[in-house]
This record gives C-alpha cells, structure tokens and sequence, in this order.
C-alpha cells in the first residue's frame, strides 16, 4: 500500500495532491490510488479520475528510467459543491428536481434551490414539503449520490361539459319490459299498464346547461384555458313549450301522448283506434297513433309521432317518424324469395314482444322481447333479442344488419336454420373521418404558426401603441390567434374521441349470446366471416385482427 504521506491537502484545501517518486513509488496501479482517497479526510473529495489515470501511466513510464529519481505531482481529487439540476416536462406540467450531494464543497441550501427556481421560472404548483424531504435526504446519502423528486405540478384546466338534455317522462316505448304487477305481487304480462299520457303544464325534459369549465395554470404560471362545453338548444315543439320560469324546462302545453325528437320532446294528439282494417281504411296521421286492437293485412299506418298497437300487426306496412311499439306481436308471411308481408320502418326505436317474416328498418334501437324469426332486422344501433332477465329471446333465421352489435340469448336453431348477422360494418367510414380531422388539425398548427410568426416580426410595441390602425391590426391578429387555437383544441378533442371510438371499435360492437349460437350462423363483423359449424354456449363475439373470435370466460 502506498505511504499516506504521498497525499496532502493543497494549501487552499480545495484538492488532493499526490506527490511520487517513480523510482521510488512505481509502478502503480489506480487501485492504490484509490485506496489513499479512501483515507479519512480524502474520502469526501470527488476523484479525477483523467488525471488518476494520467498519474498511473506516466510514472510506470518514468519508473527506473533516469527521469525516474524526480518527484512528480498531480491533482488527484477536488472538492465539489452540492448540485440542483431542474427537469421540465415538455408539457410544462410538472418540474423534477434532482440534488447531488456535495463531495467536500458546500451542501445545497434552500436559498439555492429558490435561486434555481428561479432561474427556470418555475413558481406555481410548488410543494414545499417535497422540497424540504429532498434536502433532509441529502444531508443522508454519500457523496456523489443523488435524490429526485417531483417538486412542482401544474393544475389541468377542465374543460367545459358539454350540455344534455334529460328527459322526464317516459315513453311508449319503455311500458313493453314494464309489465304490471298483481295485487297478490305476480306479474300479469298481458297487461303493460295505461298509455302514457300528459296534461299542460307537466314537466317534459330538463336542459342542463354546458358549463365553462375551470381555468388552470402550468409551473411557469401561464394560465390554461378551457375548452366550453357544446351548447345545446332546447328548442320548442308541438305542444310544448319553454317554463316561463325556467326556459331550461319544457313542459307541456297540451294534452296527449309525449313523443322524443333529437333536440327536444312535442306532446301530440293521439289518434285512438281500435282496429285498423278494411273497414276503417289506411291510417295518415299528423300525430301518434293508439290501436288498441290489430292492425290487419294490407293495411299502412303512417303517423309523424309514435305508433303504438295493444294487439297484433298481420302482413301490414307500419312507419312512424317516432317509434313503433307493438304489445303483441309482429307477424308477417314470406311472398317472394327477398320479399315479406309485413314492414315496419321507424325514425326511433321498434319494439315488440315477438316477429316473424317481418321486414324492419330503425334508425334507433329494435328490441324484441321474445322471439325474432325469419325477418330482414337493419337498425343503425343495437339490436336486442332478450326480456328483461336475459332467459328468453331467440333469433332464428333471416338477416340482422346492427350497426352497434347484437345481444341475443339464443342465436340460430338445433335445426341448423341459416342466420346471417352482419355488425360493425362502418370502421372505415370512421377512419376516413379520422383522417379529415387529423388533416384539419395540421393545416391549424400551420396557420397558428404562421400567425405567431407574423407577430414576432411586429416592431415593439412602443413604436405602434399609440396607431389605432395598427392597434386593431394586431387585434386581429391575437382574435385570429386565439380562434384557431379554440378550434384546434375542439378539433383534437374529437379527435381523440373519435380515435377512442376507431381503437376500441369491435369491442364495443359486438355479438352477445347469453346462452347459446348454434350451427349455420353466418356472423360477419367487419370484413371477418364466420360460419359456425357447431353449437357455442354462453360467448361474446368479436373481430379480433379481422378473425372472428369467441370469448367464452368474459360474460359481462
């Protein structure tokens, strides 16, 4: 081992010398280098190690020679002050603060951490406890080592909620899983309870109105504006109107039957009749429509509200601007190979307890409660073939075209019966809207750029603050600025949700079987195809890398 006598303090205490004869002392190694600073009282300097390598090779190059009988000198280690090193994120929503225990020099204080913050303009969201955990760990750990913490965050701004409108009564529609109650506590199926009727002045729907959202800042104190919600208007109809104490309630301002539009709810007059046949001749109305009894073959009911039939619909065309709701059932027969009896086409949901040989066409929800046999089903949302308990529902035969997916307990026939089901065909249409939106949103970086751009260029302010032209031409400028900036948010905002929508497409649109999908069931979501060839028990289907796959474990 090397003579601790051969390391010393420089007179300004400031480094470690290393004083050597090669003759003497070499060859070395940096091991027994090392091993002096280890000494008490080196053992805190931080070690050079260029010029410990420097020391090794040029006296094991002196050592024996001639020049080898001279002392050499070197600098071999120094003391070094504690260090504060400050990481942005490049969101500028949080500061990360690294400390680097001094070696010998002076340790960090809470004057230097404040005069680093300083320096890097971070100010809000600081933790002053975070601060003071870090200094009190670096007063613990050796030299050298290092503690890091996050010590300041910004606060999101949130954005506005976009306002909704809620709907207080309930329609036709909803009495069909609604059966009665007897007074013994059973159930009575025949009986779905009484119309749903209102009176003026009955509360329709509420509108909940969009809200600004809450502004926020990031570490540098830049304040964070938020997007608004969407407005939404909730607008006046057919016998309904605004609260003249409320305009965010819509009550009704006659009485009748409450029928659901996209923006609003009317209360229409309600055509009541018992059967629609040869004798009472082909219904048109300008309102709903209450058939207590049948609507009988090669009869049509048209209404611009709801159609609600008490009875059965037999080889009929039914079509509502609302829905079409039928307590019985729907029963048509086959006239050629693509053409049926009986058509239903609603611009809201089609309901009823059980179909056959039927063509359908919704725009919204189609819910059949018992059985939906041999009929062309097309909705543009969900089709749903199930009671409220999820024991009964059978989809047997036909075409079921469901743009949101269908849930069904049984799928198919022991028979083998041919079902085709075709879901989630619209990917595609979603991606090219994608597209155009990412599209849109770099052509407003571009012109947000180029805005700034124009600004930066503009003279200092003292040259033009007091030229009202130029005034309302920067102005302008900062509106336009601003605008696009709004935009561009709204704009990758919906992105986002439309990115969302793509990503988790064919697991939201899915196939539900709550007990079994028998064999010959074409099942088409997306381009993936499928036919089965055997009987699957309780499974959920889905596209998986345009594969159709079954899920028997998840049932949710």
């Amino acid at each position: 081992m090397l003579s601790p006598e051969l390391i010393e303090l420089s007179a300004d205490n400031n480094f470690a010398e290393f004083k050597v004869t090669p003759n003497t002392h070499g060859p070395l190694t940096e091991e027994a280098i090392f091993n002096l600073l280890a000494l008490p009282g080196f053992d805190c300097l931080f070690p050079l190690e260029p010029s410990i390598q420097k020391a090794v090779i040029q006296v094991n190059q002196l050592s024996g020679q001639d020049d080898g009988q001279f002392e050499q000198f070197f600098q071999i280690a120094e003391r070094r002050d504690g260090l504060i090193e400050i990481e942005i994120s490049e969101d500028k929503m949080s500061a990360e603060m690294q400390l680097t225990a001094a070696w010998g020099g002076e340790e960090v204080t809470i004057q230097d951490i404040l005069k680093s913050l300083k320096t890097n303009n971070v100010g809000m969201g600081l933790s002053k406890v975070k601060i003071q955990t870090l200094l009190k760990q670096i007063t613990q750990v050796q030299p050298g080592k290092t503690c890091r913490s996050i010590i300041a965050t910004g606060k999101p701004c949130v954005n506005g909620v976009n306002a909704s409108l809620e709907r207080k009564v309930p329609l036709a529609r909803e009495r069909l899983l609604q059966p009665q109650k007897r007074e013994d506590g059973s159930v009575d199926m025949r009986n779905l309870g009484a119309i749903i009727m209102v009176k003026p002045k009955d509360l329709l729907m509420v509108k909940h109105p969009a809200t600004l959202g809450t502004k926020g800042y990031n570490i540098h104190g830049e304040v964070l504006v938020p997007i608004p919600g969407k407005d939404l208007q909730l607008n006046e109809g057919d016998g309904a109107g605004l609260d003249p104490a409320n305009p965010n309630n819509l009550i009704a301002t006659v009485a009748g039957q409450p029928v659901e539009t996209k923006t609003s709810m009317k209360v229409d007059d309600v055509l009541n009749i018992k059967d629609v046949d040869v004798g009472y001749g082909n219904v048109d109305f300008q309102g709903s429509v209450l058939i207590t009894g049948d609507v009988h073959e090669g009869m049509v009911v048209k209404s611009s509200g709801d159609i609600t039939v008490m009875g059965f619909v037999d080889s009929a065309t039914l079509i509502a601007e609302g829905d079409v709701i039928v307590s019985k059932g729907i029963i048509g027969r086959q006239l050629k190979e693509n053409e049926l009896s009986t058509k239903v086409q609603a611009k809201g949901q089609i309901c009823a307890q059980f179909i056959q040989y039927s063509d359908l066409n919704a725009q919204g929800e189609i819910l059949v409660t018992k059985q939906l046999l041999h009929s062309y089903t097309k909705t543009t949302q969900k089709l749903t073939v199930s009671d409220a308990n999820g024991r009964r529902g059978d989809l047997v035969g036909g075409i079921v075209k469901a743009d949101k997916g269908l849930k069904a307990v049984i799928i198919g026939a022991t028979a083998g019966t041919k079902t085709e089901v075709f879901c989630a065909m619209k990917q595609s249409e979603l991606k090219t809207n994608l597209k155009e939106l990412d599209q849109g949103i770099k052509s407003m970086v571009v012109a947000k750029l180029e805005i700034e751009s124009r600004i930066k260029k503009l003279p200092p302010k003292s040259e033009w603050q007091n030229d009202a032209m130029m005034v309302e031409q920067v102005q302008m400028m900062l509106d336009e600025k601003q605008r696009v900036v709004n935009e561009l948010a709204r704009e990758e905002v919906e992105y986002e949700f439309i990115k969302q929508e793509v990503d988790s497409y064919y697991q939201d649109n899915r196939i539900e079987a709550h007990k079994h999908i028998f064999a010959n069931v074409e099942i088409h979501i997306g381009k993936a195809f499928n036919r089965t060839q055997r009987e699957h028990g309780t499974c959920m289907v889905f596209n998986q890398d345009q594969e159709i796959a079954f899920d028997y474990n998840n049932r949710g």
